[in-house]
């Protein structure tokens, strides 16, 4: 039977003898893998800076803190997300809003985003979901209005366009996560911002690095973290980073694959908007009877996940905040959301046998 999961990791030679060299060399934080990883990455997104962290929960930590975002600050979230993205609002002492989303994309609802500002709020965090771009121009459109911060969770889009503009060069500042799963990765927990504002990069920085901002070892300016990425990981990181645009137009061509095969009756298949080119860190359908279609697929020896099943104003730890939300259409997926595998080293044999045997169960 095949077994085909829903995320591999892609290792060669290279990050072998990369990785054994950086072991060799001793140098195993701030040098010189990091310095270049930063610099690519910004380059790759079309940004002014880079700034590498240890996990995407700490880049939208370090976003918020960077941003002096804090006690007394609201920022508005979705639901629909990882629930990284509401823990880091919380960690740096603000208050989530959540807001619900687009029935079509399942980015954060432009008209439900503007009725949950208040004078409290300070910043937005749209959520690039499943590398699927939002509508940045409403969204930057309504926090100018309200004066407002734009912190784009990235974590997922990797690559993504909006009208022409890569994910994370569009707000102020912007996270990725660089987990084993994503698009690409540094082989573990990992993560970057990408900041349009020099000062507030520089802060960023020197928060990441127990505040110091010169390089002193002993002279600390701000209250910071050690939010560093290692030498290894970046390594890794710059070496994925070169595979990244071909990986993406592999899931993109899977993708399209899939939705020529599966647009039948009984699953709603992902819409990309004619403004996006969305980069599929997951390809979600959804479809009645979702836990049916999972066991008849498990059978086949199809892994399937769910992103994300409890909506995250729903979380017994975000309840205390969503007091009175209505997010219908947040709840209302949440029991139909499927994701199949999408990433890059499937084969041709591999998509061809997903598709029928998930078609095969509705015809």
């Amino acid at each position: 039977m095949n077994k085909i999961n829903m995320a591999e990791m892609y290792s060669d030679d290279e990050i072998k003898e990369k990785t054994a060299s950086i072991l060799d060399s001793g140098k195993y934080i701030k040098g010189e893998e990091n310095s270049k990883f930063e610099d690519e990455f910004a380059d790759f997104c079309g940004s002014k800076n880079a700034i590498m962290v240890n996990s995407g929960t700490n880049a939208l930590i370090l976003a918020l803190k960077a941003l002096d975002i804090g006690p007394g600050d609201e920022v508005i979230v979705p639901s629909h997300t990882f629930i990284a993205t509401a823990n880091a609002v919380l960690f740096a002492g603000a208050r989530p809003v959540f807001a619900d989303i687009s029935p079509e994309n399942y980015t954060i609802d432009t008209d439900d985003l503007r009725s949950k500002i208040s004078k409290d709020t300070r910043a937005v965090i749209p959520v690039h979901i499943y590398g699927h771009p939002c509508e940045m121009d409403e969204i930057c459109e309504i926090a100018e209005e309200k004066s407002l911060y734009v912190i784009e969770d990235a974590c997922q889009s990797h690559g993504a366009e909006y009208r022409g503009k890569k994910t994370g060069s569009i707000g102020d500042i912007a996270a990725f996560s660089f987990f084993p799963s994503k698009n690409m990765t540094v082989a573990g927990d990992g993560g970057a911002i990408t900041v349009r504002d020099q000062e507030v990069a520089e802060t960023a920085a020197a928060i990441r690095d127990q505040g110091r901002r010169d390089g002193s070892k002993y002279f600390h300016e701000l209250p910071g973290l050690n939010l560093r990425l290692s030498e290894i990981h970046a390594a890794i990181g710059r070496i994925q980073l070169r595979h990244l645009p071909e990986w993406n137009e592999k899931r993109r061509d899977n993708a399209a694959y899939f939705s020529s095969k599966m647009d039948i009756d009984g699953i709603v298949i992902p819409k990309e908007e004619a403004w996006a080119k969305a980069v599929y860190h997951q390809y979600v359908i959804r479809v009645k009877e979702r836990e049916k279609l999972q066991e008849h697929l498990a059978k086949k020896g199809i892994s399937t996940g769910i992103h994300y099943p409890i909506p995250v104003h729903m979380q017994p730890v975000m309840v205390p905040y969503a007091e009175g939300a209505a997010l219908p259409v947040t709840e209302g997926i949440a029991g139909e959301i499927l994701s199949i595998p999408v990433h890059p080293h499937l084969s041709a044999a591999d998509r061809e046998y997903i598709a029928e045997n998930i078609t095969e169960y509705f015809v």
